[in-house]
């Protein structure tokens, strides 16, 4: 039954995608009068459907993908001489309905972040200038000499960054020096370099630091020791210890150390500070043994109903960082910083978005936006075959002022369709692996 949930929500997540994709490509090539023989949500074998006008729209055996297949679409095509066939327009409206089906991905992405954020914007405090709330001891930032409580004034050339800023040059530059300007509690400054490793289980550069954080009670499990002791939802603990509770990971770590002795919490209530004893108990999670007191922490969040012409303008920003790390990703993984184990195939799709789908709308349509940018950015890679290598080929005969020989194209064809293959595998092999025991 789960195989078969993760299977729905992939063709529901999938199939919105590839609907959009293609409808791109269709009403391009329809604003120019290119002839449509096919519109196909799927490869393979003709399942059903049915034509309208000279144009047959069809569910195909294979439904991971689709085509909109255009009359002499091929140099050697039956329909090349065809006024109406792809080849015969002029290439620069060739080149405007290749780009269409990508374009209308990335419409669709900013279009349901603009809805979510029309309905719940996620207003968290954003402060230019972050302070570091937390340290790996093993991490990169620690052994450059960073420490909590160090505000970051600069990364690169980069003044008074955000999280979100220092975030994208942290996942995108694994093992590449980072220059951060920062600045000590005593207001002394100083220039560290910092060298993100690469984190094998994700494939992304990581630094070991995290921003200050208010860590808020969320949620208090009934018959736990935080509950015994009096701990309340909305309650702010602030420190454990003796230690200055930063951020939630400093917290477990208070917790792991403990080894189940007695912690003693300071916590804010009401603007008032107060102090507890609590016993940590041991509980397992994702199967592993943790030391715990009944608590779920969260970053105080208040979500706001932003107007149209806002929520647009942040989806436009969120959109703009997420396609920024996607491309410094793949670029990490062309210069072999960055490992493609952390490409995601449709097994792990599938799981994500029968999860996401729980969680509820908001985390799909999340989800969905960010597949469809995944997308727009992926088929414009030069790669042939793809849109992307459609669109490197015309600028090539655009400069040229002539078309490239139909063996040229043929081979280049046959090099992106292998390339493509080998990926496809790849992505499969990678989520059998992610998925199997140990």
């Amino acid at each position: 039954m789960g195989i078969i949930e993760n299977i729905w929500w992939l063709l529901v997540l999938i199939g919105v995608m590839i609907l959009i994709h293609e409808l791109g490509h269709y009403w391009a090539a329809r604003l120019f009068d290119v002839k449509v023989e096919a519109f196909s949500f799927g490869f393979g074998p003709r399942l059903f459907g049915f034509k309208k006008g000279e144009t047959d729209f069809r569910f195909s055996l294979i439904l991971f993908g689709g085509y909109v297949k255009m009359a002499g679409e091929q140099a050697g095509d039956e329909s090349s001489a065809d006024p109406r066939s792809f080849l015969a327009k002029p290439r620069w409206q060739r080149l405007i309905i290749a780009f269409a089906g990508p374009f209308m991905n990335i419409v669709l992405a900013v279009l349901l972040v603009t809805g979510l954020f029309s309905v719940q914007f996620p207003k968290v405090p954003v402060t230019p200038s972050p302070t570091i709330g937390y340290l790996t001891s093993d991490g990169a930032a620690a052994k450059a000499g960073i420490k909590e409580g160090d505000r970051i004034l600069a990364i690169n050339d980069l003044k008074n960054p955000t999280w979100d800023d220092i975030a994208l040059k942290e996942v995108g530059g694994a093992k590449t020096p980072l220059s951060v300007l920062i600045e000590r509690p005593d207001k002394s400054q100083q220039v560290i370099t910092v060298t993100p490793t690469l984190d094998e289980k994700n494939g992304v550069g990581a630094a070991g630091w995290a921003e200050q954080m208010t860590v808020q009670i969320a949620r208090v499990s009934p018959d736990s020791e935080a509950e015994r002791i009096g701990l309340q939802k909305g309650d702010i603990i602030a420190g454990a210890n003796g230690v200055p509770i930063r951020h939630t990971y400093k917290l477990h770590d208070v917790m792991k150390a403990s080894e189940g002795r007695p912690v003693e919490i300071e916590y804010i209530r009401k603007g008032e500070r107060h102090s507890v004893t609590a016993t940590p108990r041991q509980q397992e999670v994702e199967g592993q043994k943790r030391w715990m007191i009944g608590v779920s922490l969260e970053l105080p969040v208040t979500f706001v109903a932003l107007p149209l012409p806002e929520a647009f303008k942040e989806s436009i920003r969120a959109n703009t960082r997420n396609a920024g790390l996607i491309v410094s990703f793949l670029k990490g993984i062309v210069e072999r910083r960055m490992s493609a184990k952390s490409l995601e195939g449709p097994i792990r799709i599938a799981q994500i978005s029968k999860e996401a789908a729980h969680e509820g709308p908001s985390t799909f349509i999340s989800l969905m936006a960010m597949v469809s940018l995944n997308l727009a950015i992926f088929n414009l890679l030069p790669i042939p075959i793809l849109d992307g290598g459609v669109i490197l080929l015309l600028l090539i005969e655009m400069l040229m002022r002539r078309d490239l020989s139909l063996a040229v194209k043929e081979a280049v064809f046959k090099v992106g369709f292998v390339f493509l293959m080998m990926v496809v595998v790849f992505v499969l092999y990678n989520d059998i692996t992610k998925i199997l025991p140990g």
